[in-house]
Order: structure tokens, then sequence, then C-alpha cells
């Protein structure tokens, strides 16, 4: 999982980018002024998709974005050296990027103020090492990794470039690397499949003092054996996440939802959906978060530049405001910055 030749390689299984097709529709910004910390982003040079500082920067222009967390996503992997330490050089990248930003040159924003980086929990105890190396790489925004886990026997739901192994959090090496988390402080971040949540809830219940944050609400299936299938889908992800919502450790991120993934077949609109639309379609999966978690354990993220082949940045962000409407100042403080500053320790 951790070598870059194959991250290089692989074929990135989401649509691309047409920034033509997203230019059809633009809004005026709704409540410019609400603080928000992106709490889930990545940033990368792959071929023909360079997403750097300067995308970030201009995606975010417009929402007072004060801060955001980088999440792994495989970029810039060492080419050399130990297998198991080349994610390091992720965390090298990114923190690099983080100094250029918070010299204030480039504008107020806080751009990767936490950096959630990867190291192979496979390793079992010989992952404490690693996470020893990344947390030096960064000392002063290095919060956690991602492992990621998102696993179905159908070929048509593989939504990352990775292969974990079913039932991949249960295994007893993965859990021995898993336990190398607590006494560094370090949170892990999880990204698997709505099929999967029962995974997460055991994970959670072994390890109650480490702080675990579930991805794109769940990983809501709706293509391959889900196609047209998303009431049902719906309907099980709600009940799970009662479930999950039960153990203290577990918090949620709100996003993702414009991804290929869920089924939705955004990114294959005449014209990019308005916020409006976008609301509609994604309240019962924000409406079923919220239920579980309580706005305290959520919160929104972008997913970006994923997210961006359906719609732009700055519409992702007026739906997600149109979700939290009716919901009072601190409530929406929590959603869009204080659930992700105190999880992630960003002082804001």
């Amino acid at each position: 999982m951790s070598k870059q030749p194959e991250l290089l390689t692989a074929k990135f299984p989401h649509p691309t980018v047409r920034e033509d097709w997203l230019a059809q529709h633009s809004e005026e910004i709704i409540d410019p002024t609400l603080p928000i910390v992106d709490a889930h982003h990545h940033l990368w040079d792959r071929p023909n998709w360079p997403y750097l500082l300067p995308e970030l920067l201009r995606d975010a222009k417009g929402h007072n974005v004060v801060a955001t967390v980088f999440v792994q996503c495989g970029a810039m992997y060492r080419q050399d050296g130990p297998v198991e330490l080349r994610p390091v050089g992720e965390v090298e990248f990114v923190n690099g990027i983080a100094a250029m930003n918070a010299s204030g040159l480039y504008g107020p924003m806080r751009a990767c103020a936490a950096i959630v980086g990867h190291a192979d929990l496979m390793l079992g105890a010989r992952a404490g090492a690693v996470l020893e190396r990344l947390q030096a790489a960064a000392p002063d925004r290095f919060r956690g990794i991602r492992h990621i886990t998102a696993w179905h026997p159908d070929p048509a739901v593989k939504a990352t470039i990775y292969d974990p192994t079913p039932q991949q959090m249960l295994d007893t090496k993965f859990q021995e690397g898993f336990a190398c988390l607590k006494p560094l402080g370090l949170s892990f971040d999880a990204f698997v499949y709505h099929t999967q949540i029962a995974d997460v809830a055991a994970l959670a219940d072994s390890f109650p003092d480490t702080s675990i944050v579930l991805n794109h609400v769940g990983g809501p299936v709706g293509v391959g054996p889900y196609e047209g299938k998303q009431a049902e889908v719906l309907t099980q992800l709600r009940q799970d996440l009662l479930d999950l919502g039960k153990r203290a450790n577990v918090t949620m991120k709100i996003g993702g939802l414009a991804m290929r993934l869920p089924g939705f077949g955004l990114h294959e609109q005449a014209r990019p959906l308005d916020s409006v639309a976008l609301a509609q379609i994604w309240r019962p999966y924000f409406d079923a978060c919220v239920e579980a978690f309580g706005v305290e354990r959520c919160m929104f993220e972008s997913n970006f530049p994923v997210d961006k082949i359906s719609t732009s940045y700055a519409v992702l962000w007026n739906a997600f405001k149109r979700l939290a409407q009716e919901f009072s100042l601190a409530e929406k403080a929590a959603l869009f910055s204080d659930t992700a500053a105190r999880v992630y320790r960003i002082a804001i």
C-alpha cells in the first residue's frame, strides 16, 4: 500500500474534472463570513491533474475558510528507502506547503493546519516507528493517519487505488498497529463502504480511547450491485450509523457525496446542479449523520479535488450551508469549524 510507483501508475477511480462544465453554473456565496474549517481535502501532482496550493486557494475563494485538514492520498511518497517509510514523503511535502502558506503571503487561510498521513498498520507493532517518523516530519501539524480499508467483492464498487483485504480492521496485525496510535496522541481516519460500518464499531469498541473519524458519511454505495438502490442503502446506513454513534470516540465527516460512489450521477448531468438541488439530494444523509452523532461530533468536508468532478467548491459549501440553515449559530459553528478544530487540534 505504500509504494509510490503503483500510486503514480494506478488508474484513478474517479471521473475527470471538467472546468468548462463547472463554469456553466456559479452562485453568490451564502453567509460569506461564516468561519469554515475544511475537514478533509487532498493535494497532489498527478499526471494531467495537479491540485496544489494555488488550486486550493482559487477554489476556496469567497467562503471564509480559516483552516484546512489535509488527508492522505498517496502523494509524493519517497522514491526509495524502506517501503514502510515512503509515506513520510507525503507528510514532508504537505508540511512544506503548510509552511509556505503560514507565511501569510497567500492570504489568511491556514491551509493544511492539520495533516493526516499514512502508515501501514499491517506492520503491526512495527508501525509505531513509522508513526514516530511521520510525527517528526511535521511536529506542529501531524495529527493522525488514514489507512484505507474500503473493500467490496464487486470490482464495480471500487473507489480507491488501494487493495485492502476483507475485514482488515479486525485483523490481529492491523490492531497491533492501531494500538500504536493512542500513545502518540494520534487519531485514525476511516474510509470504508457502508457495508463495513459494523467493523468500524468493533474497532471503536476495542480501542475506546482512540479517536476515530469516519470519512464520507460512512461510504454509501450506489453503484455496481447497489445501482438504483439508494433508498435501501440509506435505510441500512441510518441504522448502522445510529449504532456506531453510541461510541463516543467516533466522529463523522459529512461530505464525499459528490463522488461517483453514491450513484447520484451528479457529474453526468448536462449542467452542474445548483446548491438547492444538491442540498435536497444530500438532506437524508445529513439528517442521518446528525441524528446519530449530534452536531458536536459532525464536521463538513469538501473532499476536494475528488468531489470537484460534480460541483465547484463555492456551490458545495453553499449546499452545506443550506443543509444547516435552520440550525442555531452554535450548531452551525460545530458543523463548520468547531468539531474539526477540536478533533484535529487546530487553534482558530
